[in-house]
């Protein structure tokens, strides 16, 4: 009676520290640990006005000892409040050898006044082998 419940839940301990992320086509998407961001900075552009533009620029780096062939970044925007405004993913589909650095930019999707209550981001970034 107890015996499919204690095998579901084995199952699920065993598995759980094993799962990897799958795209549609099969490419494994490991953690970051391989992907150090070596600098960012919020930027922006024509502030104050209705065509105020709001971006995060930063340099990633390779500090694994694979190739990487798939990064994603998702930045995630703040208010002053610490509101979470947005999340946005940018990434780039090129190899990338251990060592080397990569820059990134990635905006936030609404402008003029919206853009400015952006106050402070964060980055978490995923890669792909």
């Amino acid at each position: 009676m107890y015996r499919r419940g204690f095998l579901s839940l084995s199952l699920a301990v065993a598995v759980s520290g094993c799962l990897e992320f799958l795209e549609d086509n099969g490419e494994e998407i490991t953690e970051p640990a391989d992907v150090e961001i070596a600098w960012s900075d919020l930027v922006r552009d024509n502030p104050g006005t209705e065509d105020e533009r709001v971006y995060v620029w930063g340099v990633v780096r390779n500090v694994g000892d694979r190739t990487l062939n798939y990064l994603e970044i998702r930045a995630t925007f703040f208010d002053e409040e610490g509101e979470q405004l947005e999340s946005v993913i940018e990434n780039v589909d090129e190899d990338v050898t251990s060592g080397e650095e990569w820059p990134f930019e990635i905006e936030f999707p609404r402008f003029g006044e919206e853009a400015a209550t952006v106050e402070s981001y964060e980055l978490e970034p995923a890669t792909g082998v």
